[in-house]
């Protein structure tokens, strides 16, 4: 199974390839700049900043091809579901697209992965936006 995913889908294969490590340390730098961040930085529980990292880089690590650590311990991802009590319209898309670019300029996210890793990002976050505007 895991075979047919990497095949079919090239995201899959940027665990391998960026490393774990990588991606952690990416994750981390993110929530830096949310934690000061006047939009988006308000909707994360100012208690769990820990655990909002921890299931962010463990949900990439598996989306990515690492270890299914997100799986085991929070189910399906249910993305779409867990974010909709946030207002998440264009701008806070747009702000979490630009901090979460900035991370990867910081820890020097390889450029032949960069562009695979911002187009999936862009799609999550655009299938995160339920309001208008």
């Amino acid at each position: 199974m895991a075979d047919y995913r990497t095949r079919m889908d090239p995201v899959s294969q940027l665990c391998t390839a960026v490393t774990e490590e990588k991606i952690r340390a990416m994750v981390a730098a993110f929530y830096r700049r949310v934690k000061q961040d006047d939009l988006i930085g308000k909707m994360y529980p100012p208690e769990d900043w820990e655990g909002a990292e921890k299931r962010l880089a463990d949900f990439i690590v598996y989306r990515f091809g690492g270890p299914q650590t997100y799986l085991e311990e929070r189910g399906h991802p249910r993305l779409r579901m867990r974010h909709f009590p946030f207002a998440i319209g264009l701008a806070e898309r747009d702000r979490w697209l630009t901090l979460m670019g900035e991370a990867m300029k910081e820890v020097e996210i390889p450029a032949e992965h960069a562009p695979l890793i911002g187009e999936f990002f862009a799609m999550v976050a655009d299938s995160m936006r339920n309001r208008e505007g």
